[in-house]
């Protein structure tokens, strides 16, 4: 496959074309058209093609796509067909909710080991360990680890990111309600959960002062 680097939106359409092809698949479907995709992730079918077009996937225009095919070559370009492991920084609420998810494993995404600076917190033992944070860079290291997750508060959050990429991490999801200060090197994706709710709080009030008039 061609090394392409896609914009961040491109990659969440492909996610969510491959996610409702999961869906299409338990309903029986063999084959797939650009418009019914559309449909499923609230798109365009021009939109479906050129996103497609951008990593050689051809369809037909009578027959559409094989969706298993289609399916293989989106998981190929999402890396789903190789086990991705994943350590997290910060073993506290969100923390601990991410490493008890159970629906990474179905998406080849392996939580193997947590970190924290709280000794009550740490635990060897059990699936998946919580180790001391000055363990974090031997572990990753030592494991070749390529993907962290930040749930630390915001205080602590680029301090762990340094260390992160330190220890050789590639790239980081951070739900530490703070943007990092980021190289060029590392690929990293904020998730402010605080700041999506006030959007979402702040639209459901303005709809229903819309609707009481």
């Amino acid at each position: 496959m061609r090394a392409i680097i896609a914009s961040r939106n491109s990659i969440l359409r492909l996610s969510k074309y491959k996610n409702a092809l999961n869906r299409f698949q338990k309903l029986g479907y063999v084959r797939v058209f650009s418009d019914i995709l559309a449909d499923a992730v609230g798109g365009t079918s021009a939109q479906v093609r050129k996103d497609f077009s951008l990593f050689g996937i051809k369809g037909n225009k009578r027959g559409g796509y094989n969706a298993d095919e289609l399916l293989g070559k989106l998981n190929d370009i999402l890396g789903k067909n190789t086990r991705q492991s994943v350590i997290i920084a910060g073993a506290g609420k969100i923390g601990m909710a991410l490493v008890k998810y159970k629906g990474f494993e179905n998406e080849g995404i392996s939580i193997v080991a947590a970190f924290d600076i709280d000794p009550a917190k740490i635990r060897q033992g059990g699936d998946i360990p919580v180790f001391p944070l000055d363990e974090l860079k031997a572990f990753v290291k030592t494991n070749d680890i390529r993907i962290g997750i930040i749930a630390v508060p915001d205080i602590a959050a680029q301090q762990v990111f340094e260390i992160m990429v330190s220890s050789g991490i590639k790239g980081v999801l951070n739900f530490a309600p703070i943007r990092l200060k980021e190289t060029a090197d590392v690929v990293v994706n904020n998730v402010n959960v605080e700041l999506e709710l006030e959007n979402v709080i702040y639209f459901v009030n303005a709809l229903e002062r819309t609707g009481s008039k």
